[in-house]
């Protein structure tokens, strides 16, 4: 309760600071709290602001899940071979991980022009390194004793992959999934603003050509409730499920 009560006061103040200092500057830097939530409800009814925020989040959904496929059949592949080890752990997720974003999204133009591949492969070559850690980290962790007793069950590959080293592998995954789902937000706003002709990237380009701070506001205000939605319903359901599944 006195916590509830905390995060509630702490909106509170929040939304009244932006009120005060809204009051004495011009709307186009800083909208009233009002102005920002009435256009963001404009999402909901202008199909034009729809399709945008709509195909923004079918990018970020299709890039977190590519992603995550290419880093399990990275991390399956490691364990598989691990001769291979060096290469993917001291080398491929080095480079990965230390390669500049705005590198990404400039190569990306260049190879591919402007189109809606093109900001899809930016969000996941940037979100790929922290799917590849979790899932590195979580066959790491799988009970060699385990998988042993597994393959003496079955011979089948795909039987002991779907019933014993996914499962036990889901809570990295998850965890990865939570975490890149977040940083694919914002990676897709920069990838959309490098020339993206749809997405909330390009209302935000719109926006900073026309000065229009409202509809800046609206655009952050329609992606936090965007992930707070998915977050709340699926992810974090997902990483009850299996972080329960995995105690027992």
């Amino acid at each position: 309760m006195v916590q509830r009560t905390i995060t509630e006061g702490g909106v509170v103040v929040a939304l009244l600071a932006w009120w005060l200092f809204s009051k004495d500057v011009p709307a186009f830097i800083m909208p009233t709290p009002q102005a920002a939530l009435t256009k963001m409800l404009e999402f909901f009814h202008d199909p034009a602001l729809m399709r945008h925020a709509g195909i923004s989040f079918l990018r970020v959904g299709l890039a977190v899940g590519l992603a995550t496929v290419i880093a399990l059949a990275v991390g399956l592949l490691n364990r598989a071979f691990p001769v291979l080890e060096e290469a993917v752990e001291r080398r491929l997720l080095t480079f990965l991980n230390s390669f500049p974003s705005v590198g990404w999204a400039i190569l990306a133009v260049i190879w591919f022009q402007i189109s809606s591949g093109t900001v899809i492969f930016i969000q996941v070559m940037i979100v790929l390194p922290f799917c590849l850690i979790n899932v590195l980290e979580g066959l790491r962790q799988l009970d060699p004793e385990l998988v042993e007793m597994g393959r003496s069950l079955t011979r089948s590959r795909r039987r002991l992959f779907l019933r014993l080293v996914l499962p036990l592998t889901m809570p990295f995954l998850i965890a990865g999934l939570r975490v890149a789902y977040g940083i694919a937000w914002k990676v897709a706003l920069v990838s959309e603003l490098f020339g993206a002709p749809s997405g909330l990237g390009y209302l935000l380009m719109q926006a900073q050509v026309r000065a229009d701070g409202t509809l800046v506001f609206a655009c952050c205000l329609i992606i936090v409730l965007i992930f707070s939605l998915v977050d709340q319903l699926v992810l974090r359901p997902l990483a009850r499920r299996f972080s329960v599944q995995r105690a027992v």
